[in-house]
């Protein structure tokens, strides 16, 4: 897979022809259990509302190094993340997932597109990515910086027992030296980890039909300490994780 990855380095962008990619799969409890750890999920008969997205990492990795797919991975940014379920999966239920890409689209730095895994009608998670190619950020956004409800500590491991769990062995979140090798000073946390820390942290306040959206902002360099931070209204929650500034802004509704 990461051999495959590095060849896609040598594309100059182009348009988006990649056909869906589907595969049915049963939930393994022992890799539940250890992603649950990994987390902070308790062990319960549903899934995890993040857990599809790592069921669904090996189609994601095919379709995105398929021919069809018009961006090199390395140095594609994963940007945002939303996840829609309408009622939770049960553990024991056979699951049907199919990953697909769409709306490719202009940015201000380069050009996006969504990377959408669907899982059995019921889950869908729509990954952004950006291929920076130039361009200006703006003035950028200007956040304020919440209330923190609690100091997590984020072990330099992190990186390793995700990418253990998921699948994912970007070299960035593994290793410090294979993330100097992009730019990093250190290895970096993986953004689906501390979306899914966030959402174990609210488990049991969300409904069964809900939408998490996310926005990764600064990379989340591993060992490290952060604030996470958690608003409830009628509407749902907002959320947020901050070191020296944001990593991850986020809604539940």
């Amino acid at each position: 897979m990461l051999l495959k990855a590095a060849l896609t380095s040598l594309r100059r962008g182009g348009t988006l022809t990649a056909e869906p990619v589907s595969a049915s799969h049963e939930v393994s409890v022992r890799h539940l259990a250890a992603y649950n750890a990994v987390c902070g999920f308790g062990l319960r008969d549903a899934l995890p509302l993040t857990y599809p997205h790592v069921l669904g990492f090996p189609l994601q990795m095919k379709l995105m190094t398929g021919a069809g797919f018009p961006f090199p991975l390395p140095g594609l940014v994963h940007v945002a993340n939303r996840i829609t379920q309408s009622r939770a999966l049960a553990v024991g239920e056979p699951l049907e997932i199919t990953v697909s890409a769409r709306d490719l689209r202009p940015h201000p730095q380069g050009t996006q597109v969504d990377v959408v895994t669907s899982v059995s009608g019921v889950w869908e998670g729509v990954s952004t990515y950006l291929r920076r190619s130039g361009g200006t950020s703006g003035p950028g956004e200007e956040l304020e910086r919440p209330a923190g409800s609690a100091v997590w500590r984020v072990p330099a491991d992190i990186g390793r027992r995700y990418g253990t769990v998921s699948g994912d062995r970007n070299p960035i979140h593994l290793h410090p030296v294979g993330a100097k090798l992009f730019g990093f000073p250190r290895a970096i946390a993986h953004g689906m980890w501390t979306k899914a820390r966030c959402v174990a942290a609210l488990e049991g306040r969300l409904p069964e039909a809900v939408t998490v959206a996310v926005r990764f902002k600064k990379p989340l360099l591993i060992p490290g300490r952060v604030e996470f931070s958690a608003s409830g209204s009628a509407d749902g929650w907002e959320f947020a994780v901050w070191g020296k500034g944001p990593h991850l802004v986020g809604s539940a509704t």
